[in-house]
C-alpha cells in the first residue's frame, strides 16, 4: 500500500498493511543538538526512520484587509462581509495549477485545513481582543454567531472552489479553544455559535465525499466531543494537551468507533528515560491498534531537550509494536 491507501484503510477501521506514521517535522535546532549526540545527518535520520508522505493545504481564510475595528453591533456587519472574498487569487496556495496536477498523481496523504478555529477567526491575538470578545459573547452571542456565519459561508465557498479541482483525504478544523482544564466556552455555546457556522463547510465536504474530518486541538476539548460527533467531525488529533484528561484509551472506551484518533503518545514520556517510553507505548498503542481507526503519533513536535537516544528508542519500539518492517 502507498501512504494514501494506508491512511484511508486505517481510518475506515480496515486492514492496512501497517498503520501510517506521520512526523510533524523536526526543526533545525533539534537536528543541531542531535548531531552532537551521534546523528550523522538529516538524511540519515530519514533513512533510519522513514515516514508516510503527508501534505497539508493551508488556505488564506483571514479577513483581507485585517479589520481596524471588529464589529461592535449589526450595523458593522455589511462592512465586515467585504473583508471576505472567496474569489481572491491569494486565497489559494501559489502555483495552483501546477500543484493540482501534482496532487492528482500523488501517493501520499493530502489534508486540507479548512478552519483556524473560533478564537483565531475572531481576531484574538492578545488579552485585549480576548476580553472584548468574551464580553461580546456574553452580551450579544447572536452577533458573534452572525460574524462566525459570515466566515463559515466564505470558507465553504472557498472549500467548494478547491474541491472542484482537488480530491483530499481529510479536512482539518483547527481549534485552540481552551487550555488543559477545558474549553473556554460551554459545549452548548460552542454548538450554537461555532458549530452552527461550520454547517456549510461540512456540507461542502460531504458533497465531495471527504471521509475523514479532523478536530486538531491544542487544549482539553473532551467536553466538546459529543457535539462535534453529532455534526460529523469524527476524528481527534490532540496536540500537547493534558495526557490524563485526553487519554485516548478512555476516549475510545467512551465513544467507541464513532471517534477516530491520531496521536495520543505523550511527548513528556520521551523526555524521561527508556522505561517511561516503553510504558507509554506498550500500555497505550497495542490496544488502540487492535481496535483500529488509530494512527499512533507523539502529541506534539519533538523538541531539542529530548535526547537523540530517546527518540531512536521510541521510533524503534514503535516500529516493533506496529509491525513495521521497512
Amino acid at each position: 500500500m502507498n501512504s494514501r491507501e494506508r491512511f484511508l484503510e486505517t481510518m475506515r477501521f480496515g486492514s492496512p498493511d501497517r498503520v501510517p506514521y506521520f512526523e510533524e517535522g523536526i526543526r533545525k535546532d533539534v537536528l543541531t543538538a542531535w548531531r552532537k549526540q551521534g546523528l550523522r545527518s538529516e538524511a540519515s535520520l530519514h533513512q533510519m526512520f522513514p515516514t508516510d508522505e503527508r501534505e497539508e493545504i493551508c488556505l488564506n481564510v483571514n479577513p483581507n484587509p485585517w479589520p481596524e475595528r471588529w464589529p461592535a453591533d449589526r450595523s458593522d456587519l455589511n462592512d465586515y462581509v467585504g473583508h471576505f472574498d472567496a474569489g481572491e487569487g491569494s486565497r489559494l496556495p501559489g502555483q495552483w495549477k501546477m500543484n493540482v496536477r501534482q496532487w492528482a498523481r500523488r501517493s501520499g496523504v493530502l489534508m486540507l485545513q479548512v478552519h483556524i478555529g473560533f478564537f483565531e477567526s475572531m481576531g484574538v491575538n492578545g488579552w485585549e481582543r480576548f476580553h472584548e470578545l468574551m464580553v461580546q459573547l456574553h452580551r450579544d452571542p447572536g452577533l458573534v454567531r452572525e460574524m462566525m456565519q459570515i466566515q463559515g459561508e466564505f470558507v465553504a465557498d472557498l472549500t467548494e472552489r478547491l474541491l472542484c479541482d482537488v480530491q483530499i483525504d481529510a479536512a482539518i478544523f483547527s481549534e485552540p479553544i481552551g487550555d488543559n482544564h477545558g474549553p473556554l466556552i460551554s459545549p452548548q455555546m460552542y454548538k450554537e455559535v461555532v458549530l452552527s457556522s461550520y454547517r456549510p463547510i461540512l456540507a461542502a465536504l460531504r458533497r465531495h465525499s471527504v471521509e475523514v474530518v479532523i478536530l486538531r486541538t491544542y487544549a482539553n476539548a473532551r467536553l466538546l466531543i459529543p457535539v462535534l460527533l453529532d455534526k460529523g467531525i469524527d476524528c481527534l488529533w490532540a496536540c500537547e494537551v493534558n495526557a490524563e484528561a485526553m487519554d485516548y484509551r478512555s476516549l475510545r472506551k467512551e465513544f467507541g468507533k464513532r471517534l477516530r484518533l491520531i496521536g495520543g503518545v505523550d511527548l513528556d514520556a520521551l523526555r524521561g528515560d527508556k522505561e517511561s517510553i516503553r510504558c507509554e507505548l506498550e500500555e497505550k498503542v497495542p490496544l488502540l491498534l487492535e481496535q483500529g481507526g488509530y494512527v499512533p503519533l507523539a502529541d506534539g513536535r519533538v523538541r531539542k531537550e529530548i535526547p537523540f537516544e530517546n527518540y531512536v528508542y521510541y521510533r524503534e519500539l514503535l516500529e516493533k509494536i506496529t509491525n513495521y518492517n521497512g
